[in-house]
């Protein structure tokens, strides 16, 4: 069963609201897809061979931020 959980990340305008996903993608195996409610964003981190948080997909542009705010998220779930 896919974990799946809300979320919301701060946008420079206002908040961006979004379900995040438990994935797999590409190369990187298990990742975490963030996809906004109004479609205009997504975002998938996954962590480096360092254990660092990395973004591997995702609409472009994007704020450098969410990686390190959608990883958080991630580990209260």
């Amino acid at each position: 069963m896919e974990q799946q959980f809300d979320a919301i990340l701060t946008g420079s305008d206002s908040p961006v609201e979004g379900i995040v996903t438990q994935v797999n993608y590409d190369d990187y195996g298990h990742c975490w897809d963030f996809k906004s409610i109004d479609g205009t964003l997504r975002l998938v981190i996954a962590r480096d061979e360092n254990g660092m948080w990395i973004r591997v997909a995702g609409t472009e542009p994007y704020l450098s931020g969410w990686v390190d705010e959608l990883a958080e998220h991630i580990s209260k779930q």
